[in-house]
């Protein structure tokens, strides 16, 4: 006879107004990743800052907390409603059994307000404080150092210019956990040792993790490594790191600085010295001068996780290790004798052989997460590039022009590489709309320059 599963119990998440397409999947990914699945008791606003979820266990709603940087704190809910008789109704009818044990009269609480899309006054918070007094509140307060901290949390929608004198929407809960926002700040690439022309932002690095559900002691590596900006939050969280990249000056740390003022890269700026920084060495397995294109691994499953940002053209060239047979390019790199030539990378090239790579040496379960840029007005889904061992979890979106953007994807591997996958991109013609990846950087800057032109004709008026 199967046992039963655990009843759910009601969470309020509070998320960040930062980067919404995101949060969803980060979210669901990192509740799979502590053994749940999400559950919503209401269909979920996107835009919206409040998502009522079920969950297990008070212990799965703290390690989602200990991961996420897209919520700001989750709260056990007691009560919720579209009006303040609704929330008060709902209050009532909570279970006094699992109110008791946090209103004792040796405890210590306090009650927060925080209101979304609009300001209170100090009298209006202490008024709707007090139409809580029906609650059996035994204990005493304690501002400073409490025990218990109690919210009320009120939703006045998106709109800043026409804010409702009623919220639309109001909770209230036990404060449970806050999530890891403050680690965009102490990771912030204005602080780092080691940074390129690309260096990933904090934030979307952490959130990049969380989508490849990176765990202690799991293996990630990033074949594009650059400055190894991915690699460190995948080390925060525990997993030992390694990388490779074409570029032998940027492995090596030498070469001309990026930073703005300096111009050239000091003795003890690289990837293992960024690790260091944040007291992460121990996690740094190494980064090789590698090409990306060229089979250099033995054969097996290697890594947990493949999270990476592919050079699309623009600020970083794309190119792979070439013959003095193809049109060549020779470069001198950092010493007389390092010479490499290179040929031309096409993009479409650079995402399939990615994927390739992913279904033959990721672990069963093992996710690949990559950026993907994106000519919007020609974007569709069939655009996305897929492989047969892998399925694809999540598309989310991040702007950067009006015409431009990227995707960040994120592939799960469902599905063990076998010899007959090696070119299964070619098959009935699956490879040709992807073609479209290789004119990126003249789309790109053909919309900068009639940008350009725009703006100059705009100030001749």
């Amino acid at each position: 006879m199967a046992l039963a599963a655990p009843p759910l119990r009601r969470y309020l998440l509070l998320l960040a107004q930062e980067h919404l397409e995101f949060r969803l999947p980060e979210i669901t990914s990192l509740l799979s990743l502590y053994g749940g699945q999400f559950s919503s008791e209401q269909e979920i606003r996107v835009n919206s800052p409040f998502w009522i979820l079920s969950i297990p266990s008070e212990e799965m709603a703290r390690g989602l907390m200990k991961r996420t940087v897209c919520a700001k704190s989750i709260f056990e809910l007691w009560g919720h409603g579209g009006s303040a008789g609704e929330l008060y109704a709902c209050l009532k009818n909570y279970p006094m059994d699992k109110m008791l044990p946090y209103l004792q009269s040796d405890s210590t609480y306090k009650v927060h307000i925080h209101t979304f899309n609009k300001t209170l006054t100090q009298a209006q918070k202490i008024k709707k404080i007090d139409a809580l007094e029906f609650l059996p509140f035994k204990g005493k307060v304690n501002l400073k150092n409490p025990e218990h901290i109690f919210w009320i949390l009120e939703d006045y929608g998106m709109d800043p210019n026409n804010v409702p004198e009623e919220p639309f929407h109001l909770y209230f809960g036990r404060w449970i956990a806050d999530g890891q926002r403050e680690l965009i700040e102490s990771y912030s690439v204005k602080k780092r040792h080691f940074i390129g022309n690309t260096s990933m932002d904090a934030c979307l690095s952490f959130i990049m993790a969380n989508h490849g559900r990176v765990k202690p002691n799991d293996v990630v590596y990033d074949p594009f490594v650059g400055t190894g900006g991915l690699l460190i939050s995948s080390a925060h969280f525990g997993a030992y790191v390694c990388g490779a990249d074409i570029d032998y000056n940027t492995i090596h740390g030498l070469g001309k600085a990026s930073r703005k003022n300096q111009k050239w890269r000091g003795p003890d700026e690289n990837i293992r010295a960024n690790l260091r920084q944040y007291g992460l060495e121990k996690y740094y397995l190494d980064a090789l001068v590698s090409d990306s294109s060229r089979p250099i691994w033995r054969k097996g499953m290697l890594f947990d996780a493949i999270i990476t940002d592919p050079p699309y053209g623009i600020r970083e060239a794309t190119r792979r290790t070439g013959s003095q047979k193809e049109t060549v390019k020779s470069a001198e790199r950092s010493t007389d004798n390092h010479i490499f030539v290179s040929s031309s990378y096409h993009l479409s090239d650079i995402f399939f052989d990615l994927l390739k790579f992913a279904a033959e040496y990721l672990v069963m379960g093992g996710r690949l997460v990559y950026w993907l840029p994106i000519y919007r007005p020609e974007y569709t889904e069939e655009i996305i590039p897929r492989h047969p061992c892998l399925k694809l979890i999540s598309n989310c979106e991040q702007m950067l022009s009006s015409h431009t953007s990227r995707r960040l994807i994120t592939m799960e591997k469902v599905k063990e590489f076998k010899d007959q996958d090696q070119h299964s991109y070619l098959l009935d013609g699956q490879y040709m709309p992807y073609r479209g990846h290789n004119s990126f950087r003249e789309k790109y800057f053909s919309g900068v320059t009639k940008r350009i032109a725009k703006e100059e004709k705009d100030n001749q008026k």
